[in-house]
């Protein structure tokens, strides 16, 4: 996922799907042209990758020019063309093809026919890398085409979003929905773990468990799941880099998601800090963090219960789980301060039915959704 301006867009076309396409492309151009030495003109701004990758792709003689036409302002087309590069000099009697990067509406296509319906060339035909059947209304016939794709607003590989993007070698597609990054806080027994599994389907996030990341890691003997158990064999702290190179991998593994829930992390303020800087290397941000609340004594409670069926020594011993609030109430508090200072601390009664409570984050959630629309 990645932020341009104030919209969030998501994977959509690899940049390897791109040049298989565009190989593809050049091979069937070829073929038509064996014989000529034609005139690709490529369509700016937005084909000049298009237009620079297909010229590589094409192993014949061939020559090269531009024109420069301009119909989207924002996300959606003005539907008035405007030329702001004219047809160049020389191309009288040739073949021409026009190389432009998307063909939606059909706007420019027909700015372009008229263009050249003015010059007296050979043979005129029209490649477009992305094509959108859904929405081209033009009468003329689309000769070469790269992909067929939906309906979504792209940008990478030369299209844009108000001049962002232009640069990426992938494609990207507009995500409809806000990308809420969350951060779960509550003692044990809290009901993290249960809410966040119901979140997590609700809004379509990913549940970044820290316990699970370490065990899965350790687990799998990835590298960082040995530089961890190193220090865990010796009784020592993991390092917070460590730990936050696992969150980064796991936030990278999943480019597609709508946002993230963090749960177990983080516990410190270093550690808060080091996830606002992960969050900003991707171009995101925490949305907000959550504390479910609950009086110690339902808690302790709940976790005597729980060790009935868990086994977990620690849920069986009541000083033990005593002395877990303690520990949370000594390093959790200046991470709540932290977020606090930030606005970003949103307090949520974690006692009553489980759907109760579900129901409490979620009115805290679909706030945060609306400002992120905002």
């Amino acid at each position: 996922m990645i932020k341009l301006h104030d919209k969030y867009f998501k994977p959509f076309i690899s940049a390897e799907e791109i040049q298989e396409a565009i190989a593809r492309m050049a091979q069937e151009v070829k073929a038509d042209f064996k014989d000529e030495v034609p005139v690709f003109i490529g369509v700016l701004n937005g084909a000049f990758m298009f237009t620079s990758d297909f010229l590589k792709a094409y192993d014949g003689p061939c020559e090269v020019s531009f024109v420069k036409l301009s119909s989207y302002r924002g996300l959606s087309s003005t539907g008035i063309v405007e030329t702001l590069l004219d047809v160049p000099e020389g191309v009288s009697g040739r073949s021409v093809v026009i190389l432009e990067d998307v063909i939606d509406s059909g706007a420019t296509v027909k700015e372009l026919v008229s263009m050249f319906s003015e010059i007296n060339v050979k043979k005129f035909k029209i490649a477009g890398l992305f094509y959108k059947p859904d929405t081209y209304k033009g009468e003329y016939n689309i000769d070469y085409v790269g992909m067929k794709i939906s309906d979504k607003f792209i940008v990478g590989y030369g299209l844009d979003y108000d001049e962002l993007g232009r640069n990426l070698p992938d494609v990207y597609q507009l995500n409809d929905k806000p990308m809420i990054n969350l951060v779960l806080f509550g003692k044990p027994g809290a009901g993290k773990g249960t809410q966040a599994n119901f979140l997590k389907e609700k809004y379509d996030l990913k549940h970044i468990s820290t316990g699970d990341v370490f065990r899965f890691n350790i687990k799998n003997g990835t590298e960082l799941g040995v530089l961890a158990k190193s220090y865990i064999d010796k009784g020592e702290l993991v390092p917070d880099e460590v730990t936050i190179n696992m969150l980064k991998a796991e936030v990278e593994n999943n480019p597609e998601a709508n946002g993230f829930i963090f749960d177990g992390f983080p516990r410190t303020q270093a550690q808060a800090k080091a996830l606002d800087e992960l969050m900003k290397s991707k171009q995101m941000e925490i949305s907000g963090t959550i504390a479910l609340e609950a009086k110690d004594e339902v808690l302790i409670e709940r976790l005597l219960e729980r060790g009935k069926v868990s086994g977990r020594s620690d849920d069986q011993d009541e000083e033990k789980i005593k002395n877990r609030f303690q520990e949370y109430n000594e390093k959790t508090a200046p991470v709540m301060d932290f977020y606090a200072e930030q606005n970003k601390l949103h307090k949520v009664d974690g006692i009553g039915k489980i759907d109760e409570i579900t129901g409490r984050l979620s009115r805290v959630i679909d706030a945060l959704c609306k400002q992120e629309k905002v």
